[in-house]
């Protein structure tokens, strides 16, 4: 229990602190040794660049990877973020939704806040072998956001859409991102560092405990730097809808198959115990970025984002105990 209501106070305070922190900055009433928006990229940074690689790569380094079915879950967190862009389409089908508009619920119930949210859960709630998995699930996350999700998003805009050769540009680039370089090459050590046989000094333990939740809490800060909450009360339904798309009905289809895929037969059912966490989380603060950009229904956005984070507050209890099943 204090566990889970770690994980909540930190990404409620988190929130709130950036929130405030942005609210006062433009109002005049303290002044940012920056501006709003280099403080959140300045923050993204250190999470991204320092504090989470430290992590993942000293968790990796004592995960036991005894079965080779763990290789699935690149793909099946691959299944949640185009499953889940699926649904999004449907739901604006299904409710007529204008393309503005259809496009910000196909970038909410795809895009999904794996990182900084969802590590931390896993973390506080399955250790650091959990931990350790969730760079191996969001492999593919950065090049499905913009492979795929950024494009469709560009189609709903009514912008032409990018030739094969500017695509595979921009997917090159995503691969030498240094966020993404960054994450991939400290995994991949942690594995080396794994398959030596070193063992690891104790006081990385430590030093995990410490960096998670705070690479975590940075991150949520500068999330909640980028809040907005205009017209939320004009889109409560759609809103609603994309949170019950993340926090049950995706949940369910990507825990399925990868049940079938015998994950909960590894150590314990961790894997599994992961792919349910990691598929449940909230819409990541990417969707609102493609809703900016491409100039579609931002207020939506904002609600979808701004309703299915707040929605951990019943979605995190219920995994805490439904993970003791698995």
């Amino acid at each position: 229990m204090n566990k889970l209501l770690f994980s909540l106070a930190l990404i409620i305070s988190g929130l709130l602190v950036g929130c405030t922190l942005r609210l006062l900055s433009e109002r005049g009433s303290i002044t940012l040794p920056l501006t709003v928006a280099a403080l959140r990229k300045l923050l993204q940074k250190t999470g991204l660049l320092f504090f989470l690689p430290i992590s993942f790569m000293t968790a990796v380094w004592v995960v036991r990877f005894t079965d080779l079915r763990i290789a699935l879950l690149p793909l099946i967190g691959a299944t949640a973020l185009v499953s889940g862009g699926l649904l999004g389409l449907l739901l604006a089908r299904l409710t007529k939704a204008p393309p503005r508009q259809s496009g910000v619920l196909f970038c909410c119930s795809s895009f999904t806040n794996i990182g900084a949210i969802g590590a931390l859960v896993c973390y506080m709630f399955l250790g650091e072998s959990g931990f350790a998995l969730v760079a191996l699930y969001k492999m593919f996350e950065e090049i499905i956001y913009y492979s795929i999700g950024f494009p469709i998003a560009r189609f709903y805009s009514g912008q032409a859409g990018a030739d094969e050769k500017s695509r595979f540009k921009k997917i090159w680039a995503i691969v030498r991102d240094p966020f993404v370089a960054t994450i991939l090459a400290a995994f991949l050590a942690g594995v080396i560092l794994n398959a030596s046989g070193l063992a690891r000094p104790k006081f990385f333990e430590v030093i995990n405990s410490l960096f998670i939740p705070a690479g975590t809490f940075v991150l949520i800060v500068s999330i909640g730097l980028g809040m907005r909450f205009s017209r939320i009360a004009d889109h409560l339904r759609p809103a609603f809808s994309v949170a019950v798309i993340k926090s049950a009905v995706i949940p369910v289809v990507v825990t399925s198959i990868a049940w079938l895929a015998g994950l909960g037969n590894i150590d314990g059912g961790l894997p599994l115990q992961v792919v349910l966490i990691l598929s449940s989380m909230p819409v990541a603060f990417n969707s609102l970025v493609a809703a900016s950009i491409y100039d579609l229904d931002l207020d939506l956005a904002n609600a979808c984002w701004l309703i299915s984070t707040l929605s951990l507050v019943v979605v995190l209890p219920w995994l805490y105990w439904l993970i003791r099943f698995l």
